[in-house]
């Protein structure tokens, strides 16, 4: 089992998650979450104010899937979520050794 973490732009969580759908991946964590990257802060006017914005608000999609999945998942994902620009975001997958059902006690592959 794999966790398969991704960082997005917000306005491409609908989209990206509805081609998650549509490749039969159904059980997504979403959060919104601020950070950056190479790109840093950016600079923005306000009411003819200038200020530094030092954190842009991203979107995390977390995905618990089996190993075999991985590869398609990914694709998905970049695909949909690529504009081709600074920021567009990451992807990175994480071994998972456990996990648990709580409701039935289920573990493993059949917990997912």
């Amino acid at each position: 089992m794999k966790l398969i973490t991704a960082v997005i732009k917000p306005h491409k969580v609908d989209e990206v998650i509805e081609a998650l759908r549509s490749a039969g991946i159904q059980a997504i964590t979403v959060t919104e979450v601020k950070g950056f990257g190479r790109q840093g802060g950016h600079t923005e006017t306000y009411r003819g104010a200038e200020y530094t914005v030092d954190f842009t608000p991203k979107v995390k999609l977390e995905i618990v899937i089996g190993a075999d999945d991985v590869p398609r998942a990914t694709d998905v994902i970049q695909s949909t979520a690529s504009e081709g620009k600074i920021g567009d975001g990451k992807i990175w997958v994480t071994p998972v050794d456990a996990i648990v059902r709580i409701r039935t006690g289920e573990q493993g592959k059949d917990a997912i």
